[in-house]
């Protein structure tokens, strides 16, 4: 499968962005998908994942009641809608798949065998 990751751009904190991750070749109802980031001069972190079977949703701490992770297997995308942004969560932000998936694995990066190339997101102070 092939991912794509759009809709980073620069916003002032407080606002709101959504990111989106088009897959293609595969349908991502077969992949549980995540969400990682990497600031610069910092080591990639995980976001939020979202399983292929019954949706569940896990979130960093960081992040939890302010982004939403969220699937749309007819459209074949996966969403990362956020809200309230500080400057801290300026980074590259990636998305990324994996077929097998389990809930001890959810924030590890070699855990997932696919990934999209990226998309940048700013927040001003």
């Amino acid at each position: 499968v092939q991912l794509q990751a759009s809709g980073g751009g620069l916003v002032q904190a407080g606002g709101s962005l959504r990111l989106s991750c088009a897959a293609s070749g595969r349908t991502i109802s077969s992949y549980s998908m995540g969400w990682f980031r990497q600031a610069p001069g910092k080591e990639r972190e995980f976001v939020a994942a979202i399983f292929r079977r019954g949706g569940n949703m896990y979130y960093a701490d960081s992040v939890k009641g302010r982004f939403t992770i969220s699937r749309d297997n007819a459209k074949n995308t996966v969403f990362l809608q956020m809200n309230s942004l500080k400057p801290e969560d300026t980074a590259v932000y990636y998305c990324a798949a994996d077929q097998f998936l389990i809930l001890s694995s959810i924030a590890t990066s070699n855990a997932y065998d696919y990934w999209g190339q990226g998309t940048l997101v700013t927040v001003s102070s």
